[in-house]
């Protein structure tokens, strides 16, 4: 029954957000801001972590293919579809719930227990759409992160696969391109964007409606992180389901 009443309060949440709307020059500065905090700050640790990815993924398939029938340009294929498909959109998006799920459920959760929610509250001002809503904007520019992120995951495994002498620069090239299906990239933006939603709504659930003091908000935090990256999961499994079954 927890469960269930914690599912209904999340949609609540949502319709409030999307009632008596602020000010739009007051939302514009905290979209800029929360873009700024959410997106750009992100970028760092997202071109860091792809790179890498993109190289480990090329070298565990360079490293496997012993036998001399199977084409060498099947590591780029792998890495290709493995970067577009799940480690970049999947992957990527619950190390975003560690980084900016933590960050939205700690700065509205301390919000919460300084009193300030209810502050705003009284000069009345809608909350939930002031807090909240700018947050769910910004994330609707996540899907630039993902395609960076492909980008650099790509140029990694050509790197690791290429540099290490594995696979020749035209041969993994040719693997890049063999049996593409543009539907591939838009399954993945499309998960992409519903992935944004949950980061930002999540989150901002478990900040705005938790109790306590300084120490419940950082159990708040490590709860949004598991909560988040389980409503990721879940997603991922049925959207992939549907798209791709």
């Amino acid at each position: 029954m927890n469960y269930l009443h914690s599912i209904g309060e999340y949609f609540l949440m949502l319709k409030g957000t999307f009632r008596r709307m602020t000010k739009t020059s007051v939302l514009r500065s905290l979209i800029f801001k929360e873009i700024d905090d959410l997106i750009v700050g992100s970028m760092g640790i997202v071109s860091f972590l792809s790179f890498f990815i993109g190289a480990v993924v090329a070298l565990q398939t360079a490293l496997n293919l012993n036998n001399p029938l199977i084409p060498k340009s099947l590591v780029a294929y792998a890495a290709r579809q493995s970067i577009i498909l799940e480690f970049a959109p999947t992957f990527i998006s619950i190390i975003m719930a560690g980084k900016v799920g933590s960050y939205i459920t700690s700065s509205i959760g301390s919000m919460n227990v300084t009193e300030q929610i209810d502050a705003l509250e009284v000069m009345g001002i809608n909350s939930l759409n002031y807090l909240i809503f700018p947050k769910i904007i910004a994330m609707l520019f996540y899907p630039f992160v993902i395609a960076i992120s492909m980008f650099l995951g790509i140029l990694g495994a050509y790197t690791a696969a290429v540099m290490g002498g594995f696979v020749p620069p035209d041969i993994f090239v040719q693997g890049l391109q063999e049996d593409f299906i543009p539907f591939h990239l838009v399954y993945a933006f499309i998960k992409t964007f519903l992935f944004a939603f949950i980061l930002a709504t999540v989150p901002a659930y478990h900040g705005y409606y938790m109790k306590g003091g300084a120490l419940e908000v950082g159990e708040a935090s490590t709860t949004s992180f598991v909560w988040t990256s389980v409503v990721i999961i879940i997603t991922n499994y049925a959207v992939t389901q549907l798209l791709l079954s």
